[in-house]
């Protein structure tokens, strides 16, 4: 079968198709495991030094809104999806316009390619915790909490959620939307997502740089390691649809803590000289925060098999392991 992942070049798009590779094979259109002959890496911007080196492994360069370009990677019968491409947080919230073109637009266009190939193809759609909001995101929110975005950002997945659910309900795909709570550790530098001190207030002082938290002390987030979340998409791919229902969107599973846990837990850190953290809050990220959900529940994800990490230690050690030279096998 082939593997299509848009926005395979960041992150977790990276991270993803080197798990698949990996794994060999996922659940295809018949219903049976199929073997993963083609892994397709489509990006704005893609590198072959990103993309893992594999002969299975194709890079393709292309706009997630330009129709004949999805066309062009979407072709066969035995394709499945994982649409993670998506302008971030910071970004939608700064340019309206291209926030609804990339995220809804691009998301419809991914839709429609799939239902053109006419064998009902599984495609999971990268969602977030940000389409919660308002007065709900006080306490635990479940999945049966109703989405109120407060950001852009959040509005076009929820968006983009009911259009999986619709397109799977018309009989074009098998869809299923996962909730990811906040990716960690992310390598490289800070990007314009406002979840990206996150990764930064472990990865600066682990990498001995200082690091400047935009956020208080006390401000909670739900995160995952970028391990259990590729492993996550895998298993929600390969659930069964009828397990799902009419409404195919759910929280992954999270570990809640706050800025202060995360430096604690960095100080237990032997190995490994630390650089320095300060906190200097900026309104305009503490602003999004205050309307996102700070702790999920993930029944749904539990039921079908999905997994959570043991805790922030499994995470700093698998960002040394995998990204950090001289550590592990990265």
């Amino acid at each position: 079968m082939k593997i299509v992942i848009t926005g395979g070049g960041g992150f977790v798009g990276s991270v993803l198709a080197a798990r698949l590779l990996s794994e060999g094979a996922l659940v295809g259109p018949s219903g049976a495991r199929e073997r993963i002959d083609t892994l397709v890496i489509a990006d704005q911007a893609p590198t072959h030094a990103a993309a893992p080196a594999n002969a299975r492994v194709e890079v393709a360069a292309g706009d997630v809104t330009d129709h004949a370009f999805l066309r062009s990677v979407i072709d066969r019968e035995d394709t499945s999806v994982f649409h993670l491409a998506s302008l971030v947080s910071g970004g939608c919230e700064l340019d309206f316009d291209r926030a609804l073109e990339v995220n809804v637009d691009g998301c419809r266009a991914v839709l429609d390619a799939c239902r053109a190939i006419g064998s009902r193809p599984r495609v999971v759609f990268s969602s977030s915790s940000a389409v919660y909001g308002g007065p709900s995101v006080v306490g635990v929110v479940s999945d049966d909490t109703k989405p109120v975005p407060e950001t852009t950002y959040g509005m076009t997945k929820a968006i983009s959620e009911l259009l999986v659910n619709d397109y799977t309900r018309k009989g074009f795909i098998d869809g299923r939307s996962a909730r990811l709570p906040t990716v960690v550790i992310r390598p490289g530098r800070p990007n314009s997502a406002a979840s990206s001190w996150v990764s930064g207030i472990f990865r600066e002082p682990l990498n001995g740089e200082e690091c400047i938290v935009p956020v208080d002390q006390t401000t909670r987030v739900p995160l995952s390691g970028h391990r259990s979340v590729a492993e996550n998409l895998i298993r929600l791919h390969d659930a069964d649809g009828d397990l799902l229902g009419v409404d195919r969107a759910l929280n992954l599973p999270s570990l809640t803590v706050t800025a202060s846990d995360i430096v604690a837990e960095l100080r237990t850190v032997r190995d490994r000289a630390l650089g320095p953290i300060r906190f200097r809050p900026d309104p305009f990220v503490t602003r999004i925060y205050e309307g996102w959900a700070a702790q999920l529940s993930f029944d749904r994800a539990t039921a079908l098999g999905l997994v959570r990490d043991d805790g922030l230690h499994t995470i700093v050690r698998a960002y040394l392991e995998d990204f950090v030279a001289g550590v592990g096998s990265a």
